[in-house]
């Protein structure tokens, strides 16, 4: 039998176990997510490939996917299944130019998350993450 572990001698808030609790979970993807998706309907490359009336929809797809991915809750697998990025994406005409306007857009989403919130390792984690994704996407040749 092991010891039970020691109390924190440091009143105030625990350490965070994971990478979603560490940034702030839901409320800081939902305002990385939500920056994005305040761009998209204006954005002449990535607007036409949104329906207007799924923006919500594809909100909260992108939210759950990327709490889930960062260790958060498992909802996004619950109800959607399988990410399955290539495939789900598959219908869009996604070359260099959609997946950097991609980028762009979420950089600056990212750009209005303070450093207290999320941390230049943090945030590095993401952006790494975000470009192999953007550069996985990409299904169409370069016009």
């Amino acid at each position: 039998m092991s010891p039970a572990p020691l109390p924190n001698p440091t009143p105030g808030p625990q350490p965070a176990d994971n990478f979603y609790e560490a940034v702030g979970g839901h409320e800081t993807f939902e305002k990385i997510v939500g920056g994005f998706y305040r761009r998209v309907p204006d954005d002449d490359i990535l607007g036409p490939m949104y329906p207007e009336d799924d923006l919500e929809g594809a909100r909260w797809r992108l939210t759950a996917f990327l709490e889930q991915y960062w260790g958060g809750p498992k909802t996004y697998s619950e109800v959607r299944g399988h990410p399955r990025l290539r495939m789900r994406h598959q219908p869009f005409p996604v070359d260099r130019a959609a997946a950097q306007r991609w980028l762009d857009l979420m950089g600056a989403s990212l750009d209005e998350i303070d450093e207290e919130t999320l941390p230049e390792e943090y945030r590095a984690a993401i952006w790494n993450h975000m470009r192999q994704v953007a550069a996985m996407l990409i299904n169409t040749p370069d016009r």
